[in-house]
């Protein structure tokens, strides 16, 4: 199922949550919402599942305009950050919630939700758990319970808020992958809200990056990472160094160095900052001279600090196979940036 959403807006109060956003996610697809706390990654959502009501605008489904629809006609399946599962209920009787309060011409027999929701417990790999209790399960248990329920109802729409956000780090990365692959084996078109970049560019078949209510880039990992739209997009999307220069007959002037400006540049000629990754400032032969300060291996990673001529420091990123005793602190070198991106100074 696809959904657009066309010129959608809501505030509450002076508070701009949505301003005029829109947004078309395709048949199938897996889109994340990734931005700041305030930028309307989850208002987007609630409205979409229709727990929030737009000031204006529209969501359609397949084409259906679901304005003045009920949650329950929509048939949306939501997952809840904190789960929502119900604490006096077993793993199956939270499944099988959906199934049980559907009308009564629209309700399985009894023997047809026991079957669907063994399926689904197969499917979230919580054989064997039916008769627990959520407070005895993991925290990943948990959410596997939460995805099973909001999967009984056979929704159109799987809609996941923040589904990892009270999970430690480990268990994060295991859900990550299996969420992937339970996509893959179902095809439900979903959208699922994170503040974390990572598991946005990790997950996602394409990523929306919103911000004070308003989509500042969509496109797929690889152009959001290399290719920020922004200077807003530059800097929540990985680490990068700012330094600022002047852009004239297209050129870049930026810290004594001469740069051609790459692709567009800044608008017009005057102030500007150079956006540079870390992993961008490549030591060798020419560039900016700069002096170690301090350098770190961290993984599969060398972390330097190095400082310029005119005082600035740069994080930069080298492989853990470079020579680390080449760049102790104290050690002279060049840093040319092979990739970056210019804008107007603000």
């Amino acid at each position: 199922m696809g959904i657009r959403i066309q010129n959608l807006s809501k505030r509450f109060d002076d508070f701009v949550a949505l301003d005029d956003i829109d947004l078309d996610i395709h048949h199938g697809e897996l889109l994340a919402l990734l931005g700041p706390s305030g930028s309307g990654k989850t208002t987007l959502l609630r409205v979409i599942a229709g727990l929030e009501h737009a000031d204006g605008g529209s969501v359609l489904l397949d084409g259906e305009d679901t304005t003045h629809l009920s949650v329950q006609s929509r048939r949306v399946g939501f997952v809840f950050q904190h789960y929502a599962l119900f604490r006096h209920m077993t793993v199956f009787e939270n499944v099988a919630f959906g199934l049980r309060v559907r009308k009564r011409g629209e309700r399985l027999k009894e023997a047809g939700i026991v079957a669907r929701v063994r399926e689904l417990l197969s499917l979230v790999q919580l054989e064997g758990l039916e008769k627990r209790y959520p407070a005895q399960l993991s925290g990943g248990q948990r959410q596997r319970v939460a995805l099973a329920r909001a999967l009984a109802i056979e929704p159109r729409v799987l809609l996941l808020d923040e589904p990892f956000g009270a999970l430690d780090a480990q268990v994060r990365r295991d859900l990550r992958r299996w969420l992937r692959e339970l996509h893959e084996r179902t095809g439900l078109t979903t959208l699922f809200v994170t503040h974390d970049q990572e598991e946005a560019l990790e997950l996602a078949d394409r990523v929306a990056i919103l911000n004070r209510g308003r989509i500042e880039q969509l496109g797929d990992a690889a152009s959001i990472y290399e290719r920020p739209a922004s200077p807003f997009v530059y800097s929540f999307v990985g680490s990068v160094n700012r330094i600022p220069g002047e852009q004239a007959g297209g050129q870049l002037q930026v810290a004594g160095l001469s740069l051609p400006v790459q692709g567009s540049g800044a608008d017009a000629d005057g102030p500007v900052e150079l956006y540079v990754r870390p992993e961008d400032l490549v030591p060798g032969e020419q560039g900016w001279p700069a002096t170690v300060v301090s350098s770190l291996r961290s993984g599969p990673r060398l972390r330097l600090r190095a400082r310029l001529e005119d005082g600035r420091e740069l994080d930069v990123e080298l492989p853990a196979s470079e020579d680390a005793a080449h760049y102790a602190p104290g050690a002279h070198l060049h840093l040319a940036a092979r990739r970056y991106g210019v804008f107007a100074a603000g």
